[in-house]
């Protein structure tokens, strides 16, 4: 008989918990649920009756376990979970997640054929795709993914574990996680998700005298009152409520005959006084010596490897042939002692992890260690054939077998392998593990690759700290050379992390340890950091970017020559940078190396760097988006999702300004949210401006004001964008209310700002708009606009828009009409991809095109006036109209635009004219700005005012704003 339970007993609040989650799941309100509780206490029993459950809905279930075994492999409990379903279930193949597979093929081995090699996505990526994955799984019933022993997963595991539990509230997935209460990565998880309301946790207690008598009888197939009461009271005093240690205590009571069965009753036959089990490792004992020989050195050795093992391994290390190995394993197997790993063909079990401890904590401190030591030997034989997660194991039995170097040796090489693949956070813990365990002369190499792996994995100071305790090393030695390295590396950390002085402290000590004796490929590397390092805020200077361009031709020479692609790749890219203020054809030259090298050497994120970044270029000159286009459907293939982020920021951007408004907020609306998710603020902060610039282009102040709230929250006015949310944004906004002088004091603003903090935007009207204004109002000329058209800003397409038409006005304002025309007329023609631009700029030179004589400027007006009508912009259309009665021109009405009135007030008779004061008094304007914004006087807005209150039956002014604001939040 098997002594395990077929119930859950005592856990009615836990398992009323699940059903809650499960529910809530299915309903598209997604939870994170944690068990803590020590071993053997019911954690997996109560996962698996959630998982039990969740079948029984029609739920997919996802299952995963971290090893217990100590070894360290990232995304472990991931990839089982995600195996665990698709290989009975196969693959997904919604399109939804076509942007999302390169990233998860880190997870999902069936999506790596045919996906581009090489992009190393971030912790925060991975995390985005798995969440969409579970989403996609769970939109007909819900989905649930279940994590069992997260204190023992890797920090990268924690880290998306993390992700999901922050973002999971609003999607149909049930997060179950399971872990015992001790310290570390994944207990302090759940209590900061505990802390912040967004996991529930419960702490599992031990099971009462009454929950241990009802599991018993449930083992023994029994009324509880069917129980021997000194069954009972040995179980209940030996077992500590732990329903794992009343099942093993049982089951020797079971295999020892001390009790049985007799007829319809169950009865103890032990004497008080015998020798009995005094705890789980004599009951092991006792279970082991009931075997074969060869099945006790199978299952010791088993136990030896850890909770679940390798078949292969095994084999190896006990040299037993498939057939023997095989019936020692059934035997086993029936002896309900192991189990066959359903996440893993190659691999087996034991039924709890405290199985494989007590095993082990059988054997006498000196056969444990021979038996370590010689599982150790046997994986050496082979060392050349094994994978990290073997190396791991054979360091740990190493360690067991009380050799600390060799183990010290195993962990830092797998330590430093995992490094050079991105997955720094598990390499601190084997590099760590190693640094506790080297020999002296080990140490010193050790500790460098950890301080690496520190500033890598975002612990700068950590880094800094164990670099200042290294020993200094000889003068122009290897030793020396790795020193530099390291101090190279851990200054590029520093840049990334806009650490300035930190940074600039590496790359000094570098250059010291490395003295001018420096190999080319280290001055290189140096020059490449240190021109970067250049270009960050405090560190500019007098000189500064002649410093880095000098520095990133440099390393561009010899990284060609070196053949070191990465190294080509990051000085071209720098060059572009610095190149764009001579002009777009020498940074797009450099940007075409830079994407040639990628080519030439396979480097599939460079490439799509290149590409972003022509991209970008392109569309900035000639407002055409196909080029980034291109890019994007190449990060998209990568999986990269945080330059797939960027160039979204970059399309929306040009939606924007092309006037393809609902594309732009389709763009924005796909990529805000998970921008802010991965933490990638340079896009959020991009998406959100595009976002505000919209709402300016538009005319909407209340969602500019909302947009810029947002903006502003996700430190976007301490960013670069401020030349832009001023020159591109809020200058637009003011001039479509008809405020020139606000939209200049706003460009003014933003040249002060571009002065103070040299930047490379070109868009923030310094190269067109503010030359428009101030020509118009008489304070630029001809001298000013000269020095403007011999800057690069001018040769973008939408900047030449206002500069041919400030060219036109000077002209006009000479007495050229004809020369005046056709600088119009120029400007027309290459603008016909920025309608608002377009229109606006022929509003703003009408006037002076009236006063002067010149041009065609009432056909201008009309066609400004019918544009702005129609995209809703009142104020602009209205002083359009104004200007035509003012020119003697005759004005056409409008007929139309009924259909832009509410029904409920188009029902009480109110008009459209009467609409456009309605719609502004959302923002509580005074009679005398309605009247400036519409062009109308403020007698004609107090008539409207009048018959407003009437017609709506309002009471007072203050009550007809809020009913214009509450209309005003409907439509939005």
């Amino acid at each position: 008989m098997r002594a395990t339970s077929s119930v859950i007993v005592g856990r009615v609040a836990e398992t009323g918990l699940l059903s809650n989650a499960l529910d809530t799941a299915s309903r598209r309100s997604g939870r994170a649920v944690f068990f803590v509780g020590d071993a053997g206490i019911g954690k997996s029993r109560l996962a698996g009756e959630c998982a039990y459950r969740a079948y029984g809905r029609g739920m997919p279930v996802l299952r995963g376990r971290a090893t217990s075994t100590g070894l360290v492999v990232p995304f472990r409990p991931l990839i089982e979970a995600l195996s665990s379903r698709f290989r009975a279930a196969g693959t997904p193949s919604d399109p939804e997640l076509d942007p999302y597979r390169p990233a998860l093929a880190r997870l999902v081995p069936e999506w790596r054929q045919g996906s581009a090699p090489g992009y190393p996505e971030t912790v925060v990526e991975l995390a985005e795709a798995l969440l969409r994955l579970l989403s996609v799984l769970g939109q007909e019933h819900g989905c649930v993914i279940l994590l069992e022993d997260l204190h023992d997963s890797d920090t990268e595991t924690i880290a998306v574990v993390e992700y999901v539990v922050d973002n999971v509230a609003d999607l149909p997935v049930l997060l179950l996680g399971t872990l015992r209460p001790e310290p570390g990565a994944a207990l302090d998880l759940v209590r900061s998700a505990e802390r912040r309301q967004v996991a529930t946790v419960r702490e599992l207690a031990p099971l009462g005298d009454a929950d241990v008598r009802e599991m018993t009888a449930s083992c023994l197939e029994a009324a509880p009152d069917e129980v021997p009461r000194a069954t009972h009271e040995r179980l209940a005093g030996r077992a500590g409520g732990n329903p794992y240690l009343v099942e093993v205590l049982l089951a020797d009571l079971l295999d020892s005959g001390q009790l049985r069965r007799a007829g319809d009753r169950w009865e103890e036959h032990a004497n008080p006084d015998a020798s009995v089990p005094t705890g789980v490792v004599r009951s092991w004992s006792r279970r082991l010596d009931r075997f074969d020989e060869p099945v006790r050195e199978l299952l010791l050795c088993a136990a030896t490897l850890g909770s679940r093992f390798s078949v292969t391994v095994l084999q190896t290390v006990t040299s037993f042939d498939d057939r023997t190995l095989f019936s020692h394993l059934r035997s086993a197997v029936e002896a309900n002692i192991i189990a066959p790993d359903g996440a893993d063909p190659d691999r087996y079990t034991f039924r709890h992890a405290l199985t494989a401890e007590a095993l082990v904590a059988s054997l006498a401190p000196a056969e444990r260690a021979a038996t370590a030591r010689r599982a150790a030997l046997s994986l050496a034989a082979i060392e050349h054939e094994l994978g990290d997660e073997q190396r791991q194991l054979m360091a740990t039995l190493q360690l067991a077998g009380g050799d600390r170097h060799g183990a010290a040796r195993q962990f830092a090489g797998v330590g430093r392998r995992m490094l050079a693949a991105g997955a720094s956070g598990s390499a601190v813990i084997l590099l760590e593990r190693a640094r506790s365990l080297a020999h002296e002369s080990d140490l010193r190499g050790i500790t460098e690759s950890l301080a690496v792996a520190h500033a890598e994995a975002g612990e700068l100071d950590t880094a800094l700290a164990l670099t200042a305790e290294l020993p200094p090393v000889p003068p122009r030695s290897d030793a020396s050379e790795q020193r530099g390295e390291t101090h190279i590396r851990i200054a590029w950390a520093a840049v990334m992390a806009e650490r300035v002085d930190e940074a600039a402290g590496q790359i000094r000590t570098a250059r010291g340890m490395l003295g001018t004796a420096v190999g080319p490929e280290l001055e290189a590397a140096l020059d490449v950091v240190d021109g970067h390092l250049a270009l960050l805020p405090g560190h500019a200077g007098h000189g500064q970017q002649e410093r880095a361009q000098d520095a990133a031709r440099r390393a561009a020479a010899v990284a060609e020559e070196r053949s070191l692609p990465v190294v080509a790749c990051q000085a071209w890219q720098l060059l572009a940078l610095l190149s764009r203020e001579r002009g777009f054809d020498e940074a797009d030259a450099c940007l075409e190396r830079m994407l040639a090298v990628s080519e030439q050497h396979a480097l599939p994120v460079w490439r799509v760097e290149a590409l972003v970044r022509l991209g970008a270029n392109t569309f900035m000159r000639t407002g055409d988006p196909a080029r980034l286009e291109t890019a994007r459907t190449a990060a998209q293939s990568l999986g990269a999702l945080v330059p797939t982020q960027t160039v979204d920021g970059l399309l929306a951007m040009n939606a924007v300004m092309r006037g393809e408004w609902d594309g732009a907020h389709e763009i924005i609306e796909r990529s805000v949210a998970a921008s802010a998710r991965v933490r990638n603020l340079g896009a959020h902060r991009y998406l959100l401006l595009a976002s505000a610039t919209l709402a300016a282009h538009r005319g909407r102040r209340r969602d500019l004001d909302r947009a810029m709230a947002r903006f502003r929250r996700a430190g976007g006015e301490e960013s670069l964008l401020v030349p832009l949310q001023l020159g591109l944004c809020r200058a637009f906004a003011a001039l479509l209310e008809e405020d020139r002088a606000g939209a200049l004091a706003d460009l003014d603003a933003s040249l002060a700002w571009e002065l103070e903090h040299p930047s490379f935007f070109y868009l923030s009207g310094r190269y067109g708009l503010r030359p428009l204004l101030r020509t118009l109002d008489g304070r630029g000329g001809r001298a000013e606009l000269e020095a403007i058209l011999e800057s690069p800003g001018a040769d973008l397409a939408w900047n030449q828009l206002f500069l041919r038409l400030a060219d036109g006005v000077l002209h006009g304002r000479a007495g050229d009409a004809d020369r005046a025309a056709r600088a119009v007329g120029a400007a027309l023609g290459d603008a016909a991809a920025f309608p608002l631009a377009r229109h606006l700029g022929l509003r703003l030179v009408a006037g002076a095109a009236l006063a002067e004589g010149w041009g065609e400027p009432v056909g201008w007006l009309r066609a400004s006036e019918e544009y702005f009508y129609g995209a809703g912009i009142q104020p602009v259309a209205a002083a359009c109209r104004a200007a035509l009665r003012q020119a003697g021109a005759s004005v056409g009405q409008h007929r139309g635009g009924w259909d832009r009135i509410p029904a409920p007030l188009r029902t009480s008779g109110v008009t459209p004219r009467e609409y456009e004061v309605f719609v502004l008094l959302a923002e509580r304007p005074g009679n005398q700005q309605i009247a400036r914004r519409l062009s109308i006087s403020p007698r004609t807005v107090e008539k409207h005012m009048a018959s407003l209150l009437s017609k709506t039956g309002r009471s007072d002014r203050a009550a007809l704003c809020e009913f214009s604001a509450e209309c005003a939040a409907e439509r939005d």
